[in-house]
């Protein structure tokens, strides 16, 4: 029997996760290309935290067992999903 917060949850339409998968695609090629591209780059990890304002984990590693957290970044985009800020600032280290 699912629970009260699971029915109260609207479900989300494919046109929404479509829309949400571009623009995590956005935000991850541009992470990569202001950062530069691990040799042993692993997935990148986009998270809405609230309107306009995301978590992006960067992960390596050469086996998903042996994966770790590289680089860790709070960003804001603007309407066109173009970074205009992060916490910490991402330099290019690869």
């Amino acid at each position: 029997m699912p629970n009260k917060l699971q029915i109260e949850q609207p479900k989300e339409s494919k046109l929404e996760h479509d829309e949400r998968d571009r623009l995590a695609d956005l935000i991850k090629e541009q992470v990569i290309h202001a950062l530069g591209r691990p040799m042993d780059l692993r997935s990148v990890q986009v998270r809405k935290v609230w309107k306009d304002h995301y978590r992006v984990n960067v992960f390596v590693g050469d086996s998903a067992l042996s994966a770790s957290l590289a680089h860790s970044y709070f960003l804001e985009v603007d309407s066109d999903c173009r970074l205009i800020g992060s916490t910490p600032k991402i330099t290019k280290l690869y």
